[in-house]
């Protein structure tokens, strides 16, 4: 039941050129980044990233990005990193664009699952093209398939030893969904406690979800846009 390693590059063990994996963050809060580090250390190749955005240009998803690791990118929004649009515009990156909650979605039922639901999302515009289409209840909906990963790696608040987690505030972001939606969970947390010690009613993502559980480092809190306004 104890599902404590010793750090990134024992969790990560294992991982192989081709993998699809599954990305806790929203811009640059929440981000797995010990994770992501190793994965660039290993230097494992055409990888399928499943995140809702890619970092920027230097941080986050982006390092894996600059490194020529990335086969794919199935996201969100992809607005904050030069590398990505270089990349895509030279055809050597493969994107598929999701409506954010229609990544959301996919990625929940994969965790569920669901192989497939219908949404209105995007009915009559460049995501619907090529897919199933339905009229439900007066509405044109388009057909979405679900999301499953390899690996997901997660960013987490609190952990316990058995892999129960806890986010903090808007660093939940999508680490809850990317936990129950792939074969192998890693969670980066940065505190792990005893079994006991997390409130059973303050937990968001059992340990029935969860593979490996290691102490994040003391990683820099990167501010994504800095904005400031001059002194009155």
């Amino acid at each position: 039941m104890d599902k404590v390693t010793s750090g990134a590059k024992a969790a990560l063990e294992g991982i192989a050129d081709g993998a699809t994996i599954l990305s806790g963050g929203f811009g640059l809060c929440g981000n797995p980044m010990d994770c992501i580090q190793e994965l660039a250390n290993r230097g494992v190749s055409n990888l399928t990233i499943v995140s809702n955005n890619c970092g920027t240009t230097k941080d986050g998803l982006g390092i894996l990005l600059a490194n020529g690791q990335v086969k794919k990118m199935i996201s969100s929004y992809v607005g904050e990193n030069k590398v990505f649009e270089e990349l895509f515009l030279s055809g050597k990156l493969e994107v598929e664009l999701n409506p954010q909650g229609t990544l959301a979605e996919r990625i929940r039922a994969g965790g569920a699952g669901i192989p497939a639901f219908f949404t209105p999302t995007g009915y009559g515009t460049k995501v619907a093209e090529g897919k199933e289409t339905r009229t439900i209840n007066g509405k044109n909906c388009v057909l979405e398939h679900s999301l499953r990963g390899d690996y997901a790696i997660v960013k987490a608040w609190k952990a316990d030893r058995w892999g129960n987690l806890v986010f903090r505030k808007t660093a939940r972001n999508f680490n809850p969904l990317m936990a129950t939606a792939a074969k192998i969970t890693i969670v980066e947390a940065e505190e792990i406690v005893e079994v006991g010690q997390l409130d059973p009613d303050q937990i968001h993502t059992p340990s029935i979800y969860v593979d490996k559980v290691f102490k994040a480092s003391a990683y820099e809190k990167i501010i994504e846009q800095r904005t400031t306004r001059e002194a009155s």
